[in-house]
């Protein structure tokens, strides 16, 4: 039965490919049905805002506007956390937020990895839910899918990479605030709370006062999964009863949050004029998905190997972490989409996965995401495409090409730094980590868990996830201040980098097509990209697994 449901779960990603259509009309900037629908609206925005002429931007000018775009709405941001005790919709009095929380905070959420080192029920007010988390979740998964669509412009040539603005109203309009209104609806008929009143204060069956958080969490919630955002309204996330209240809710917030990414790669074989390039990409990520979810699958069923050496019945498997309503089927669907995704939403702890099954997020965050978040999949698995015919370029002798363009020295460096900055950013501080009280000190357990607790850290928040292993006491002015960095730095040096490929190579000529061209759409080269992301993420990672997931594994034994 537990096979059945992850089976149930994944043919419904057949959808992919209405989805995915629909996407290429949104941003193929043709016309369509879908102008009839919004266009209007979008008239109205773009006069408000100015964009007269919805002019083609070069890669700079794109990037540009990207990053400005971004830093005003960090800037708003900054000062409603800080001043959110005297600003209005706050009815249970949640005083200010801590300079440098606010600060890892604002970044998490306009990077899109909603990295939480604050409780949602005590940290923040309601305003700061709306005004904030949910217009950040909104905006930063708006941004990601915009330069992705520029991205797939840029390889498959057509005339620019686009305009920034005209993408970013396109994917409010006619994408997330659509579906996240519906989204809602269903949630709040299936028992999720969205209400303003204040915390509900209620006496125990002993006669003690219990106080319950509620609030506007259907409305967060929606956006959370559809954005790839991840971020809870209390600070057990989708565990939480009122976020996640019963299995059909855990499946709908599997697809909310798995589809539009999955469904990317088909738009871009709709961009390309070859759809099976899209679904080439697309059988690399499941095949890279089912080979993780399988591993972990396996070691929650096996159970912790130290408790079934004590005798004590595991047949259950390793349900410690977990809720009972969801089990172990459901729990590790969720925990390998989220971490594939790079939502970083959990339905259950990830610090209390077994050895074995932690690999699975953790390489998943390490391999860049596999399906991505909004757009980050979809690029971070082109750029490995680019790459692996790059290699098998130089085995042959032959100019690389992709997509009938010549791949040369200015589009490899770009891509190295992209690859590159990735463990950079996550090995580095992870042994800085360990070199001072500062970051020693938050550690809970002193053994290899303590090593994953810190690596997993500085992973979630490198791949913009922002899941957390949770053992580690992360909220001080030292992890804040890191992962902070970590997480502009895992954004915005991949974009930027990306971005000027994509620039470099709209401008190439085409390459005519001749029977010696390295096909990019076969089987052989699906086999090529699974192994090219593979070996990079076993040279640059395994060593740190083997000291921390796989070393606690051995000892458990």
């Amino acid at each position: 039965m537990g096979i059945l449901q992850i089976v149930v779960v994944i043919v419904v990603l057949l959808l992919v490919k209405p989805v995915g259509t629909y996407l290429y009309h949104v941003f193929s900037n043709e016309s369509n049905f879908t102008d009839r629908w919004f266009g209007g609206t979008e008239r109205g925005i773009y006069r408000l805002i100015g964009l007269k002429a919805r002019r083609g931007m070069s890669w700079k000018k794109y990037a540009l506007s990207f990053i400005l775009t971004n830093i005003v709405l960090v800037a708003f941001s900054y000062i409603f956390l800080r001043l959110q005790e005297g600003l209005p919709l706050n009815p249970n009095g949640i005083g200010n937020m801590e300079q440098t929380l606010t600060f890892n905070t604002v970044i998490s959420f306009m990077t899109n990895t909603n990295l939480q080192h604050y409780s949602g029920e005590t940290g923040v007010s309601y305003f700061s839910q709306m005004a904030v988390m949910t217009m950040l979740m909104f905006t930063s998964a708006a941004s990601g899918f915009s330069v992705a669509v520029a991205f797939v412009r840029g390889i498959t040539g057509r005339v620019s990479v686009g305009n920034f603005f005209e993408d970013f109203v396109k994917a409010h309009t006619r994408i997330f605030i659509p579906l996240a209104l519906l989204l809602t609806l269903v949630m709040v008929a299936l028992q999720v709370p969205q209400t303003l009143k204040p915390t509900l204060e209620v006496t125990t069956l002993e006669g003690q006062t219990q106080h319950i958080a509620i609030g506007p969490v259907a409305s967060l919630e929606s956006i959370k999964h559809l954005g790839t955002n991840g971020g809870g309204f209390f600070g057990a996330n989708s565990a939480h009863p009122f976020e996640n209240p019963s299995p059909l809710t855990n499946v709908l917030e599997i697809l909310s949050m798995w589809m539009l990414p999955a469904a990317l790669p088909y738009m871009y074989g709709l961009f390309a004029k070859n759809k099976r390039q899209g679904w080439m990409i697309f059988t690399a990520m499941m095949t890279l998905f089912v080979l993780f979810l399988s591993l972990n699958y396996y070691a929650e069923s096996k159970g912790n190997p130290a408790i079934n050496a004590m005798g004590i019945d595991a047949s259950q498997g390793s349900m410690e972490g977990k809720e009972v309503r969801f089990g172990i089927p459901q729990s590790s669907l969720f925990t390998t989409v989220t971490t594939a995704a790079t939502t970083g939403t959990v339905n259950n702890m990830h610090d209390t996965l077994t050895p074995l099954g932690s690999i699975t997020p953790l390489t998943l965050m390490m391999l860049n995401n596999v399906f991505g978040g909004k757009g980050v999949g979809l690029v971070n698995m082109l750029m490995y495409a680019i790459m692996g015919v790059f290699l098998c370029g130089l085995m042959v002798g032959r100019t690389p090409e992709f997509l009938g363009r010549k791949i040369e020295a200015k589009e490899m460096k770009m891509i190295a730094i992209a690859i590159l900055i990735h463990p950079l950013i996550i090995l580095v501080p992870t042994a800085g980590a360990f070199l001072t009280e500062l970051g020693k000190g938050s550690i809970s357990n002193p053994g290899f868990h303590g090593m994953t607790q810190v690596l997993y850290e500085y992973v979630s928040s490198a791949a913009n996830n922002g899941s957390g292993f949770e053992g580690l006491a992360d909220n001080t002015t030292f992890w804040n201040m890191t992962t902070g960095i970590v997480m502009l730095l895992g954004r915005y040096v991949s974009i930027i980098a990306m971005l000027a490929v994509a620039g470099s190579l709209i401008q190439k000529k085409p390459v005519p097509e001749t029977i010696g061209t390295f096909r990019t759409d076969n089987s052989l080269f699906t086999g090529i990209l699974i192994g090219t992301v593979l070996i990079i993420g076993a040279l640059t990672f395994l060593p740190v697994i083997v000291l921390g997931p796989i070393a606690e594994y051995l000892t458990l034994r």
